[in-house]
């Protein structure tokens, strides 16, 4: 790198570092289902548990969600973070690199890093599951 590229470079990096707080470590606890704050988002809701960084600096984010029969949390999409699902209650359609798939309660889906993948609400009644996405990349 030239000093020239290194002068272009300090700017970003100081402003890098300045960037969002990193997440807090998460504590060791129980967390009560009842005690969890809920988000409305129309027909559906969603409930952060857990969100923040491991003992070893590892980002877990744990959410549970209701979704309303028909219903997607959002568009199809990748990311770098894998996330892992567990349903509780009702029918999910998953699409996970262009193939759809319906699972139960009690059903868990595993979405690697970078593959393109969405889920809706396949049945009648609300549908309710746990998304634990793991390595989450912090914000800057």
């Amino acid at each position: 790198m030239t000093r020239r590229e290194m002068g272009l470079a300090l700017p970003w990096l100081a402003a890098s570092a300045q960037g969002a707080p990193r997440p807090a470590l998460l504590a060791a606890a129980v967390y009560p289902y009842e005690s969890l704050p809920v988000k409305k988002n129309g027909a559906n809701a969603s409930r952060q548990v857990l969100d923040g960084l491991s003992h070893t600096g590892f980002h877990i984010d744990l959410h549970e969600t209701e979704l309303a029969p028909g219903a997607a949390p959002h568009d199809a999409h990748s990311h770098a973070h894998e996330e892992i699902v567990l349903i509780r209650e009702g029918t999910l359609e998953f699409t996970i690199a262009g193939k759809a798939t319906q699972a139960g309660p009690g059903s868990v889906t595993y979405m690697a890093s970078n593959i393109h993948h969405g889920l809706r609400n396949a049945g009648t009644t609300t549908a309710r599951y746990f998304v634990i996405a793991l390595g989450r990349a912090l914000a800057t």
